[in-house]
């Protein structure tokens, strides 16, 4: 059957934004002002930072919803909505760990900001130029002005093994890849579906009346909280399965939907 849609939630990288994308086509936001022309909320489900997501679409910053830096922070329409942080000690241990290893690159996750203590200025400029972030560098790390929220680690060229992250840490984080160089460490039990509750809730919307796009493991919970799944053609293996659909295009997935042929739950 056919349900109500009140919500639309995308992931960005290796979603909306394909093959290394690092800005968003105007028909995205023409299709995002059609959404809310038959009351459906979009929502931007990323690990990225708010700043960057609200540069990123531009357009319509101030009439939609964000889910950054994986669940770790939550908007709507300019109000935040939630934000979870680590005890200061384990955000010091994490980064101890991750500086530690060599060939890695750590920032932490700020809600206005990103905190890094490069050992490359090319890594400031990924972030600043490419990814579009706010960057703050920092003498260390372990004094930053604020609670720790996400801290990740890149690793250019693609990650190495990451399950001795997951052993160490995973009984107290959450530990999720966010692309082929990122990982990424949360609070426990914090993820993007914990931060779309919490936005459902303020909202009055049922999970059921949710559809996500999503191709990586820090969708994995979203994809099995809401309604209507929908992965990527491209999406690693053990997260396409979680989808009820497959796309190949949020966009033309986004057009079936308004052409009123849409997806059955």
């Amino acid at each position: 059957m056919k349900r109500k849609i009140a919500m639309i939630a995308s992931d960005l990288d290796g979603t909306l934004l394909l093959d290394g994308a690092q800005a968003l086509t105007q028909e995205v936001f023409s299709l995002i002002r059609r959404l809310q022309g038959h009351d459906i909320i979009f929502y931007a489900a990323s690990g990225r930072q708010y700043a960057s997501l609200r540069r990123l679409f531009a357009p319509v910053a101030d009439e939609i919803g964000y889910i950054c830096e994986n669940g770790c922070l939550s908007f709507f329409k300019g109000r935040k909505i939630s934000q979870a942080c680590m005890q200061a000690d384990l955000g010091r241990e994490i980064i101890r760990a991750m500086q530690r290893t060599g060939g890695l690159e750590v920032m932490v996750s700020g809600t206005e900001t990103c905190y890094i203590q490069p050992t490359s200025s090319n890594f400031a400029a990924l972030l600043h130029d490419v990814v579009g972030n706010n960057v703050t560098l920092v003498p260390s790390l372990l004094d930053i002005p604020e609670p720790y929220m996400k801290i990740s680690f890149y690793e250019k060229g693609g990650l190495s093994d990451t399950s001795p992250w997951k052993k160490r840490f995973g009984d107290r984080c959450t530990v999720q890849t966010g692309g082929n160089e990122w990982l990424d460490i949360m609070p426990k039990g914090v993820n993007k579906w914990t931060a779309i509750k919490e936005n459902l809730i303020c909202l009055g919307i049922s999970a059921d009346e949710v559809i996500a796009f999503g191709d990586n493991e820090n969708d994995r919970q979203m994809l099995c909280h809401v309604g209507c799944p929908i992965t990527m053609e491209k999406a690693r293996a053990d997260i396409r399965i979680l989808g009820r659909y497959h796309t190949d295009s949020v966009e033309k997935s986004l057009h079936r939907i308004l052409d009123g042929i849409g997806y059955e739950w």
